[in-house]
C-alpha cells in the first residue's frame, strides 16, 4: 500500500477561552450555557467573518480559529478583546496567537505545535488579554496601532523549546519593554490618544502627593469614557513621574497626539489645580485653566475639578482635530476627516449646514462601514432637518434617521453617544419614550461626562412629558458646554411646560445670544412671552423664527414627535401668532 501523503500548511492560530468558565457554571448553568452560546453568535463567529478567519472547533469554553494572516488574527483578536471591554457582560477571554506549521487532517482539525504553542499562550495570558508569539509579532509589529509588551521568553508545557511571548492590548500605544525609544504609531483616525502627566505637587508638603495623584487617577477615569479618545493607562503615564522630559519626546515615547500636564497646591482651607493641554507633536499650547475650590470634601472636590477639566478639554480637542482636518486635501481625508468635517458644518445650524453635515457623514460611512459614529450622526442630522423645520421631505428623513440610527446601534450598542442620538430617534420620531429612555440612562451610566448624553436625556424627558427631569438633564448638559445654543433652548421650553415662564426667557435669551440664527431660541421666547401677556414681544420672537425658517407652523411643530407632551409650549405660539 503507497504511504498516505501528510497535507501541511502554514497558519496564524487563534486560541480563545472563557476565564473562570466553570466556576460560572456551578453558579448558574443554563444562563452561563446560554450566555456563551450567544457570544460565540454575536460576536466570534461575526469577527471571524469579517476578518476571513476559520473556525477549527470550539470547546466547552473556548474556540480555535485558524487565519492565513498573522495581522488578521491580531486585528481579529482585539476587536473581540475590545468589544467584551466595552460591554457590561459577565464575560473576559484570554486569547494566544501563534504562527507555524500544521497538519491537516481528513476531518478539516489542524493539529501539531503550531496549534499546541498557541493553546498554551492562550492558557498563560492575562484575563481580558492576548498574548502572542514572537513569530507573530515580527509580523504585525508597527502595522498595527496596539501596544506590545515584552513577557520574555516562557518555557510552555509539553513545548520542548522555550517561546517569546509578546502581550499585547488594543489602543494601548507603548512599545516593548526593551525599545522604548521606538515611537509606535500615533492614531490616525476614529480615535485621539492623550496622556495625563503626574500633576506637580506645590504644596510643600508630601503627605500631599496622594491627592495630586488621585486628580490624576480621577481625570483619566474620566477621559477613558469617551470611547473615541485613547487614553493612556496610569501605570504607564507615571513612569514619567518626577523626570524632567520634553513633551515631544512624551509624544514619541507614549504614542500620543495630546498631553495633559498640571499642578495641584493645597493651602488655607482652598485647593488650587492648574491645567494645561499640549500638542505633543508641534509642542503648542492649546488651552490652559486654574480652578480654586474651597477644601471640604476631598472626594467631591475632585469630582468637581475633574468634571471642569474634562468639560474644558474635552471639546477643545475636537476643535483642534477640525481644524487639522480642514487644512487637509480634500483626496486626502480619511473617514474620520469626514466625520469630523461633518460635525463642523453641524455647528452652523443652518439648512445649508446640516445638508453638507448629512453628505460628509454619510461619505465618512460609505468609506468606512464600520464607522458607527458616523452612522449616528447622520442619523440625529436628518432629525435636525425635521426639527428645525428645514426638510422637504419629512417623511423620507424620518426614514432615513431610524435606518442609520439602528445601523450605529448593530455597529456598538455600548457607545453612549450613539446611545444619546439613538434615543433622540427613538423618543422623536419612533415615538416609544420608555426605549428612548432607557436609551438615554445607559448614555449617561456609559459616560457621566458627556455633554451630548446629558442633551439627548434632556430633550427626551422633555418630550416623555418629564419637564423637571428635562431641567435637571439640561443644567448637567450645560455645566460641560455652557455655549450650546439647542441645550438653552431646550431647557427654556421644559421650563415653559413648568409655568416658570421668566426663566424659560432668561434660557431662550442665552440661546438666542449664543445662536442669532437658532430656531429654537426663538420658538422657545415666543411662546414664554406670550403666557406672560407681553403680545409685543411674544410676536417679535414669531416674526424672528419666521425669518430663520419661513416653513415653521403650529401643525408642523406638533407633527414632528413628542409634541403631544408639550401642549403650554404650543399654546404660546398659537397666542404668539405662529401660523397653523
Amino acid at each position: 500500500m503507497p504511504e498516505e501523503r501528510v497535507q501541511r500548511r502554514l497558519a496564524a492560530i487563534l486560541a480563545a477561552d472563557v476565564v473562570g468558565y466553570s466556576a460560572m457554571m456551578q453558579r448558574a448553568e443554563e444562563a452561563t450555557y446560554a450566555e456563551f452560546e450567544r457570544l460565540k453568535r454575536d460576536l466570534i463567529a461575526p469577527s471571524l467573518s469579517r476578518h476571513d478567519g476559520r473556525l477549527i472547533k470550539t470547546t466547552g469554553d473556548g474556540a480555535l480559529a485558524e487565519f492565513a494572516s498573522p495581522l488578521a488574527a491580531v486585528r481579529c483578536a482585539t476587536e473581540m478583546q475590545d468589544h467584551l471591554a466595552e460591554g457590561s457582560g459577565p464575560f473576559k477571554l484570554r486569547i494566544g496567537l501563534n504562527l507555524g506549521d500544521v497538519i491537516v487532517g481528513q476531518d478539516g482539525d489542524l493539529y501539531g505545535d503550531g496549534i499546541n504553542i498557541a493553546v498554551r499562550l492562550e492558557g498563560i495570558a492575562d484575563p481580558g488579554g492576548i498574548l502572542m508569539s514572537e513569530k507573530v509579532y515580527s509580523e504585525v509589529e508597527g502595522k498595527l496601532d496596539v501596544g506590545f509588551e515584552d513577557r520574555g521568553e516562557q518555557q510552555l508545557k509539553n513545548i520542548s523549546k522555550p517561546v517569546r511571548a509578546y502581550a499585547v492590548r488594543a489602543g494601548a500605544y507603548s512599545a516593548p519593554t526593551e525599545r522604548l525609544s521606538a515611537a509606535p504609531p500615533l492614531a490616525d483616525k476614529l480615535s485621539i490618544a492623550i496622556a495625563v502627566l503626574p500633576f506637580e505637587n506645590m504644596s510643600g508638603d508630601p503627605e500631599q502627593e496622594y491627592f495630586a495623584d488621585g486628580m490624576v487617577e480621577e481625570i483619566t477615569t474620566a477621559l477613558s469614557r469617551f470611547k473615541w479618545l485613547i487614553v493612556i493607562a496610569r501605570n504607564s503615564s507615571f513612569t514619567l513621574k518626577g523626570k524632567a522630559v520634553d513633551v515631544k519626546e512624551i509624544g514619541r515615547r507614549l504614542g500620543v497626539r495630546y498631553i495633559l500636564e498640571g499642578s495641584v497646591r493645597k493651602a488655607a482651607g482652598k485647593v488650587r489645580i492648574a491645567g494645561q493641554l499640549i500638542d505633543a507633536v508641534t509642542g503648542a499650547l492649546i488651552w490652559a485653566d486654574r480652578f480654586e475650590r474651597d477644601l471640604t470634601d476631598v472626594f467631591a472636590l475632585q469630582d468637581e475639578v475633574t468634571v471642569a477639566v474634562v468639560s474644558a478639554i474635552q471639546p477643545k480637542i475636537i476643535q483642534t482635530e477640525i481644524a487639522m482636518a480642514a487644512r487637509r486635501r480634500p483626496e486626502n481625508l480619511t473617514a474620520y476627516d469626514f466625520w469630523l468635517r461633518a460635525i463642523q458644518q453641524s455647528s452652523l445650524t443652518t439648512r445649508e449646514g446640516l445638508a453638507e453635515a448629512i453628505r460628509l457623514a454619510c461619505r465618512a460611512l460609505e468609506l468606512d462601514p464600520g464607522f458607527g459614529r458616523a452612522a449616528s450622526l447622520a442619523s440625529v442630522f436628518h432629525l435636525s432637518n425635521v426639527v428645525l423645520g428645514y426638510s422637504t421631505d419629512p417623511q423620507f428623513e424620518c426614514e432615513e434617521a431610524v435606518r442609520l440610527s439602528r445601523l450605529a446601534l448593530r455597529i456598538d450598542d455600548g457607545d453612549p453617544n450613539t446611545l444619546a442620538r439613538a434615543s433622540l430617534v427613538s423618543a422623536l420620531v419612533v415615538g416609544d419614550s420608555e426605549s428612548a429612555l432607557e436609551m438615554a440612562d445607559r448614555a449617561v451610566a456609559l459616560n457621566s461626562n458627556s455633554f451630548d448624553a446629558w442633551s439627548a436625556r434632556g430633550w427626551v424627558c422633555r418630550a416623555a412629558g418629564l419637564p423637571q427631569e428635562a431641567v435637571r438633564s439640561f443644567e448637567r448638559g450645560i455645566r460641560m458646554s455652557p455655549i450650546d445654543p439647542a441645550m438653552f433652548a431646550g431647557m427654556g421650553m421644559a421650563l415653559v411646560e413648568l409655568r416658570r415662564f421668566d426663566e424659560a426667557i432668561v434660557a431662550g435669551r442665552k440661546a438666542q445670544r449664543h445662536n442669532p440664527s437658532h430656531p429654537l431660541a426663538y420658538l422657545c421666547l415666543a411662546s414664554a412671552f406670550a403666557h406672560l401677556g407681553c403680545d409685543a414681544e411674544a410676536r417679535e420672537a414669531a416674526a424672528r423664527l419666521l425669518e430663520v425658517n419661513p416653513a415653521v407652523t403650529i401643525s408642523g411643530w406638533i407633527a414632528w414627535g413628542g409634541q403631544s407632551n408639550a401642549q403650554l409650549v404650543t399654546d404660546g405660539l398659537r397666542k404668539a401668532g405662529l401660523p397653523e
